[in-house]
Formats: structure tokens, C-alpha cells, sequence
């Protein structure tokens, strides 16, 4: 076995796409095991994980004894939120994503399983939010695309490449779709008619992947964080970012298997 320095980055170019790891102070094993670095009994992968919500949720997980994989477009700030964990004392390891294009995605998945044989949580993070005041009626559709595409086919996506990897937990799986109250139909006003039509659509793409998986051992939950004080949120928000990840990593951590197919804020179930 070899020790690597605390903090050494480890930057390869593998079929097209980048691994840029962390490695913490720790033995790493050779010969047949050389392809498997994590020693971590539970993995978790959260996207947009470079800022914000995904950040803090990656660092309570660490903190919770998971081998956290950090998924994020912006590849300067990934590799800081990865090396940030390492310098704490945990593994981290950064992989570039886009959850807008399916190659990046299904290039994200073979970076991961070159670190691991499974996953046991699966965190749908990475979001936009590009409205500026209009209502629905001056609502600019190409914008509404985007969001879209971000927002509701970026999770599906996600996923779907994910799914065997998921199917592998020893303990059952379960994925996270950060949702919001935006897009809750109860109470729905005029705010942010794209996002909010985002967040309502992933909420019956979360629906949809519990009723789908329910007999697979992985449960599927929508989060809402609620308004939290991130570069989306703004520095007016009521709630700091710790709090704004505590249910995510509840639910990730310690809530039961069997609670699946639910919208959750503050670890109580809310309507939809």
C-alpha cells in the first residue's frame, strides 16, 4: 500500500472526459483493487455541488461518514469545494457534470465508477432560475425550455445513467430531488412562472421514480429547502444554508427506507 500526500490532486484525462480527485491521508489499495479508491462503506453524489445548498450537503455527509462525489459544470469551483472537504479531513472527489448534456452525464457515470461499485444516495441538486418579475403572461418560452431542460430532463437523466449503480446499495438507495415551495400547486402565485413550473413538473418526476422503484429497495423524495441565502436565493433570504440542506441530508442519512414518493420540508411530509 502507499500513502498519498493530504491534499495531493490527481488530474487524468480518461476517454475524453476528467477525474480530478482529492486524496485524502489514507492507504490506497494496489494491485486489483487499484481501480477502487474509495474505502467508504456509503457513497453519495450530489450535482451542483460546487456552491450553495449541494456544498453544505456534501459537507454534512462527509461529516456523516460518506465518500462524498462532488458533481458541478464550473470545474474551478468543483475541484475548491472538493479540496475544501480534503483539507477537513474527508474524501472528496470532484466530477465535472452538465446535467444539460447527456454525454457529460453518461462521462460523469464512468468517471464515478472508477471510484466505486455503488451508490447508496443520489442528490438532483443543480438547478437554474433565470426569471426576472415577469408572470406567465410575457413569459419568454425559449427561457422556459432551458429551465426545463435543466431543471426536470437533467434529474431524469441523472438518474436513469445512475440506476445501476443505485440498484447496488447494500442498505437500499435513495434519491433526493431538491425541489422548492415554488412549485407546490396548493398555494401557486405568479412568482417565477418557469421555475415554478420546474419544480412542479420535478415533483411528478419524483412521483413518478418512487412508484417506478418502490420494489427495487430505493426510495425517491422531492425536498423543499426552503428560501435560502445562496447565489439563487439571494442575501435576504430567511434561512442560512445549513438549514437549507438539513431535511436533504435527513432524508439521505436517517429517515426511513420505506418513507418514499413524498415532498418534505423542515423533515415533515407537506403538500404538493
Amino acid at each position: 500500500m502507499g500513502w498519498p500526500i493530504a491534499g495531493r490532486r490527481q488530474e487524468r484525462l480518461r476517454s475524453g472526459y476528467l477525474l480530478y480527485t482529492i486524496l485524502c491521508a489514507r492507504p490506497i489499495a494496489t494491485a486489483a483493487k487499484s481501480a477502487m479508491i474509495t474505502e467508504h462503506s456509503r457513497t453519495a453524489f450530489i450535482t451542483g455541488a460546487n456552491k450553495g445548498i449541494g456544498k453544505e450537503t456534501a459537507r454534512q455527509l462527509a461529516q456523516q461518514g460518506f465518500a462524498v462525489f462532488i458533481g458541478a459544470r464550473d470545474m474551478t469551483k468543483g475541484r475548491e469545494a472538493a479540496e475544501e472537504l480534503c483539507n477537513q479531513g474527508f474524501e472528496a472527489t470532484f466530477i465535472h457534470l452538465d446535467i444539460t448534456d447527456p454525454v457529460s452525464i453518461k462521462n460523469a457515470v464512468g468517471t464515478f465508477s472508477q471510484k466505486a461499485d455503488h451508490l447508496d444516495v443520489l442528490i438532483n441538486n443543480a438547478a437554474v432560475l433565470e426569471d426576472h418579475g415577469e408572470d406567465i403572461t410575457k413569459l419568454n418560452t425559449e427561457m422556459l425550455d432551458r429551465t426545463l431542460k435543466s431543471n426536470v430532463t437533467g434529474p431524469i437523466l441523472v438518474t436513469q445513467y445512475f440506476l445501476p449503480y443505485l440498484l447496488k446499495s447494500q442498505s437500499g438507495a435513495r434519491v433526493i430531488n431538491v425541489s422548492s415551495g415554488a412549485g407546490a400547486l396548493h398555494d401557486m402565485n405568479t412568482y417565477a412562472p418557469a421555475y415554478s413550473i420546474s419544480k412542479t413538473a420535478l415533483n411528478a418526476v419524483t412521483r413518478q421514480f418512487a412508484a417506478a422503484l418502490h420494489k427495487q429497495n430505493i426510495a425517491v423524495n422531492c425536498v423543499d429547502p426552503g428560501w435560502v441565502r445562496t447565489d439563487m436565493g439571494g442575501s435576504s433570504a430567511s434561512r442560512p444554508v445549513e438549514k437549507g440542506a438539513e431535511t436533504i441530508v435527513w432524508l439521505a442519512a436517517e429517515a426511513s427506507p420505506t418513507e418514499t414518493g413524498k415532498f418534505w420540508h423542515d423533515k415533515r411530509e407537506v403538500e404538493w
